[in-house]
Order: C-alpha cells, then structure tokens, then sequence
C-alpha cells in the first residue's frame, strides 16, 4: 500500500475511535510518521559497554573492601608423626617423658658404675628339624629358634631300639644300627609344629623319630641300615645343628 494511502487510512481510523480529538493531534500522528526515527547505533555494543562498567564497578567495590577488613591467616598446627602400627594392627602408644621423681640422682663423681642381673640361659627352642640325603651322606638339621643348647650328646648303639622317656617304654625303629642324640636346654614343644618321626629310606639313615621332650631335654633317636661314621657341628644364622651319616 502506497505511504499516501496508508496514512490516510489510519487517520480515519483514529478519527473513529478517538471521536473528535485536537485539531493539531491527526498533524502531529502523520508529521511523526511521516519523518523516520533517528538511526542509533547497533544494540550489542551498547550491551558490552554497560558490562565493562558493571565490572569495573564491582571489582572497585570488592578492592575496597578487602582494604577495609584485612584478611586474617590462622596457623594451622602441623599433625605430630603418628606412632608405627603394633604388630596386633593397633597404634603403639606414645612415649612419655619419665617424671623427675621416678629418676636417680645425676652422679658427678668419677667412680665407675656396675649392674648386676642374674641370667637364666633360655631354652633352645627347636623350630624345625629336617632329614636330607646328598652325595656321600644322609643329613639331619635341628635348627633353633633361641641360640644354643647347653649341651648335646651322640651316643652309637648296636640296635634301632631306643627307649621312650618319661614313660620308658621301648620303640624300635627301621634299621639294625642306631644313634641316639640328647639335646639338654631345650624344649621342642613350643615353637616346633614339625613331624616327629620321619621314615626315610636313605641308604643309612633309614627313620628318625623323637623318643624324649621333657624337662629341658630333647632326644632323638636314628635308626641306620648299618654302623656308619658320622660328624655334628653347628651352623649359625639360624642357629642349626647339623648331623651328617656317611654312606660308603
């Protein structure tokens, strides 16, 4: 529709609705559409300009605040190294000082001091006790969990009958030849959850077999396939008693 045309028509329509208004109103309606707006520049630049200021408005005020009430830093103390777990899973506890009274004087003299304890020698403990066979000989190792015994003894027999202690009753192992070992300060029923009779079939040490633990005394008795030279000794780190029975 022609501008002419369409501004006719809408002043005939406000005429009809509006009634009789001002005589200058219908002049003043076509004059403002008749002229065009004033063109502005595009909206999104007017949109990022209004958020620079906003930002720069906030960070003034936030500056001004932080000068206004100083943040305070509070020292956090340092945990104390936790103690090493016990063996039973739970913390061992903590050591804590000895108090003052429980000490002994500081001595300032320039005599020498002496501690005197009365020892006890511990039980050998047997932790394992082991048949073997290698070229030449047959083994057989004690090995200990708490030092040396205090005494060990190898007495030859010419049968494989020995006698069990404390009952006293009589055992007779494979073999026509025995030896008999007694371990004195040791104790095979604590720590030593081994066999106590071992059937080999080794050219000479044919059966070991355990025939006394009682009162600190440990035997063993070793049936052979015959009379044989033998050798005992000691090996450390474990602690080990070592039998070796010649077979040739």
């Amino acid at each position: 529709m022609p501008n002419d045309n369409f501004r006719r028509e809408l002043g005939h329509v406000f005429d009809e609705m509006a009634g009789s208004p001002s005589a200058g109103l219908p002049d003043r309606v076509r004059s403002s559409l008749t002229v065009p707006p004033e063109r502005r520049g595009p909206f999104w630049i007017a949109g990022i300009a209004a958020a620079l200021i906003a930002t720069i408005v906030v960070g003034l005020l936030v500056v001004a605040n932080l000068n206004r009430h100083p943040t305070s830093v509070v020292p956090v103390s340092q945990p104390s190294p936790s103690a090493s777990p016990s063996a039973s899973g739970t913390p061992s506890p903590s050591t804590s000082p000895t108090p003052a009274s429980n000490l002994p004087p500081f001595t300032c003299s320039s005599s020498a001091q002496h501690f005197d304890f009365a020892q006890v020698p511990p039980l050998a403990l047997v932790a394992t006790v082991r048949p073997g066979t290698h070229t030449g000989y047959d083994r057989l190792t004690i090995e200990f969990k708490t030092g040396h015994p205090t005494d060990i003894g190898l007495t030859e027999q010419g049968s494989a009958t020995f006698t069990q202690s404390p009952k006293g009753s009589p055992v007779t192992l494979a073999g026509s030849a025995g030896i008999l070992l007694t371990i004195q300060g040791a104790d095979e029923h604590t720590a030593y959850v081994g066999f106590f009779d071992f059937q080999t079939g080794y050219p000479v040490l044919l059966e070991a077999s355990q025939v006394q633990d009682f009162e600190g005394t440990v035997q063993w008795g070793l049936g052979l396939s015959k009379s044989a030279c033998y050798r005992a000794f000691f090996l450390t780190n474990p602690t080990r008693l070592v039998i070796d029975i010649q077979t040739h």
